[in-house]
């Protein structure tokens, strides 16, 4: 496996951990919201990954074999919680709030997740470097 391959691999999967943060942040920043019905209410919103396991999966934006690419983003399957909460403008007919489907401790540990997996590839970046650097100092001697 060249150092190319190495570096583009982890690549792709920084890229994917950014996404899978950057979604984290959206349902957290979400979490206190509420709507008029259950259609209307915030879903949480998860990154699907797909390994690249051959080079027909590949394209321009994940070139390399091994690597990771977002598939998709789903919605949570959770139902959203029904509130009572008369006095709230957005309530219904029954007086009935939907409050978001979003875990704020759920959130945290998927958040805690994805930047341990961020700095799991930022170190096999960093090691592949340091190793490149250790071979041109042994052929120059």
């Amino acid at each position: 496996m060249s150092m190319d391959n190495i570096f583009g691999i982890a690549g792709s999967a920084l890229n994917a951990q950014l996404t899978r943060m950057n979604a984290t942040a959206s349902n957290l920043a979400n979490a206190g919201t509420v709507a008029t019905s259950e259609q209307e209410a915030f879903r949480g919103k998860r990154p699907v990954f797909k390994a690249l396991m051959d080079s027909e999966m590949t394209n321009a934006g994940s070139p390399y074999v091994g690597g990771v690419k977002i598939d998709r983003m789903a919605d949570d399957s959770t139902p959203p919680r029904r509130v009572s909460d008369p006095r709230n403008p957005l309530a219904d007919k029954d007086g009935y709030v939907y409050q978001t489907n979003v875990s704020e401790v759920t959130e945290m540990v998927e958040m805690m997740a994805a930047a341990r997996s961020y700095q799991n590839n930022v170190e096999v970046i960093n090691t592949a470097r340091q190793l490149m650097m250790r071979t041109l100092d042994i052929s120059k001697a």
